[in-house]
């Protein structure tokens, strides 16, 4: 039985404190706006879509909800908030439910792939390092064996972190120091990972935004060299953005999707924004599935994605 086929009390207790802040100011706010309000007229869907832009849903899939929900609405005059709350969650529940993946969605299932080789890309400063640790973590009480590349040798601190990191999980870690070839870490990485049997290799990479012909043909280069050792490699590649950035993320999601083939999102850093909108306008924007959250510091609170929990926790 997968991970989805249920959620622990404790995880779903994290998940509605994480979104707590996203909650607290999305509903204030189309509380206020239903203040005096008999029935959603066209000026409460204008001040909705100001609200859920606000939120960092996005332009383009706020007016992609509003367009709906006026279909809905020409129907059924839906009145007062607990109306509202159920109607928004039905329509952004079908919005997420329309990415699709073939990813496991399992840290215990990885589709009969050994070594399933990630490639994690994203910007200094989203947490990238630190996501890469909790994957390591999870995947280890699901009795798979790990190995860790430190791809971003641009960054001491980066290597040095994820050296902690694998210390703390007790799996290996290769590095070749600073300002050493970012590919060939991932060829040694995915070499020895085949070499001793590992179940998954997860790779750092640089998080410099060059501009986009630079990031291209690092990214590229890093894939091409893993492939001399798994021609399949890498299986997947994680953009990892910081929701609290709202629409940098968005731009960040623009450029390394130009770059790559970025097949699935972690979203880190939930529990401290009200930004939370992100993740819906991300997800459906870009059509890329969202497979982790963040949703607090400790090793344990990084989730797998689980939309239905999502939108219920988000609307409860």
């Amino acid at each position: 039985m997968g991970l989805f086929s249920f959620f622990s009390k404790e995880k779903k207790e994290k998940l509605d404190q994480g979104l707590e802040k996203t909650k607290t100011s999305l509903f204030d706010k189309i509380s206020k706006a239903l203040v005096g309000k008999s029935t959603i007229d066209d000026a409460f869907l204008d001040n909705l879509e100001e609200i859920l832009v606000s939120s960092d849903v996005g332009i383009e899939t706020t007016l992609r909800i509003i367009e709906r929900l006026q279909k809905r609405v020409e129907k059924d005059k839906y009145v007062g908030v607990t109306e509202l709350n159920q109607l928004l969650k039905e329509e952004i529940g079908k919005l997420l439910e329309e990415n699709t993946s073939e990813i496991p969605v399992d840290f215990s299932d990885l589709k009969g792939i050994k070594p399933y080789v990630v490639m994690v890309v994203g910007v200094n400063g989203v947490g990238k390092t630190t996501t890469i640790g909790k994957m390591a973590n999870q995947y280890k009480k699901a009795g798979k064996k790990v190995v860790l590349g430190a791809g971003d040798t641009f960054r001491a601190a980066a290597v040095e972190q994820l050296k902690i990191w694998g210390s703390r999980n007790d799996v290996q870690v290769i590095a070749h120091g600073m300002n050493t070839d970012p590919a060939s870490v991932a060829f040694d990485t995915v070499k020895q990972a085949a070499e001793i049997g590992a179940d998954v290799a997860i790779i750092d990479t640089a998080g410099r935004l060059h501009n986009k012909v630079g990031l291209m043909n690092e990214l590229s280069k890093i894939k091409r060299v893993m492939q001399k050792v798994d021609p399949t490699a890498p299986h997947e590649i994680l953009l990892v953005l910081d929701a609290s950035t709202g629409q940098n993320a968005f731009e960040q999601a623009k450029h390394f999707t130009a770059a790559t083939e970025v097949n699935a999102l972690a979203l880190t850093k939930l529990d401290g924004t009200a930004k939370g909108g992100v993740v819906i306008g991300v997800a459906d924007q870009f059509k890329i599935p969202v497979k982790y959250i963040g949703v607090g510091e400790g090793i344990e609170d990084l989730q797998l994605f689980n939309k239905q929990e999502f939108v219920d926790s988000l609307f409860n």
